[in-house]
């Protein structure tokens, strides 16, 4: 498989490939990661990454966490929303923590 490289300097040295595999074994994406998985600029992804509501935990996000979000955002998100109030730890601020996050933090 070659090796697909992004134009966007943020981005040198990071593949594809790595990213996919990362996503693939459920591993948290840091936000250069997350861009290009996504197919999005650094830029952007680090806005992303301070919306209010977007699951990223201690800089970085799981990829199903960003999908939940997502299809939350694109208003299919009313079987989500039951799943997240479910799973969701509560934290100081009484918003949610992803569901990732929060599994990991029950585990401990």
């Amino acid at each position: 498989m070659t090796s697909h490289r992004t134009e966007d300097k943020q981005l040198e040295g990071i593949t594809l490939e790595s990213v996919l595999e990362k996503r693939r074994l459920d591993q948290a994406l840091n936000a250069k990661e997350f861009a290009v998985c996504a197919g999005i600029s650094y830029s952007t992804a680090r806005s992303w990454f301070h919306l209010a509501g977007f699951p990223v935990f201690h800089g970085v996000v799981f990829w199903q966490d960003f999908v939940h979000w997502r299809t939350g955002q694109n208003g299919f998100g009313s079987h989500c929303e039951d799943m997240e109030h479910q799973n969701a730890v509560p934290v100081a601020t009484g918003s949610a923590l992803p569901p990732r996050a929060a599994r990991i933090l029950q585990e401990l």
